[in-house]
């Protein structure tokens, strides 16, 4: 595939950001970066124990690994769902991406996400409900386009698939 932008999705944690990801990088033959992986491999930590030294010590991290991965060209970027609380972030992710909002039923959500190695999904669903209503309003501001996720995942890679072919040369 010849595209000259970047594939970056944001959303919720437990949206399927990672799962899409991964299929629309495979589909297509491009290199994958998920950036709390990328974290975690480059701190030698799991997402958990970052967030035990602060999670504005993990935000100065991503966002190192967000300038780093976004520099790049045709990649697939799978963020983590708090990437939109900094403005240098979603910068450097829409500099040089398309950035697509995957957007799943929050009562998906916490039906089925398992939420050991998600350290802002601990707690009750009230605490889910509060996340989503503070970040929902920037994944809507920073997308250049909203996924609904509540359908097959056939359905939304088919949907996502018709996007990213506007931004192909192909």
């Amino acid at each position: 595939m010849n595209l000259q932008k970047n594939i970056v999705f944001i959303g919720m944690p437990g949206s399927g950001k990672t799962t899409i990801a991964k299929n629309i990088a495979k589909i297509h033959g491009l290199k994958l970066y998920d950036t709390d992986e990328y974290i975690e491999k480059k701190e030698g930590k799991t997402i958990t124990d970052i967030f035990k030294q602060g999670e504005s010590y993990f935000r100065k991290l991503e966002t190192q690994v967000v300038k780093e991965i976004s520099s790049e060209k045709s990649v697939v970027i799978s963020t983590g769902g708090g990437v939109i609380k900094s403005l240098d972030n979603m910068k450097y992710l829409k500099e040089n991406g398309i950035v697509l909002f995957i957007n799943r039923p929050i009562e998906d959500i916490i039906k089925d996400v398992d939420t050991v190695n998600r350290p802002l999904l601990k707690g009750t669903k009230e605490h889910l409900y509060k996340l989503y209503d503070e970040r929902f309003h920037l994944y809507k501001g920073y997308c250049d386009y909203e996924i609904i996720n509540d359908k097959d995942l056939k359905y939304v890679l088919d949907n996502i698939l018709n996007i990213i072919r506007k931004f192909s040369n192909e």
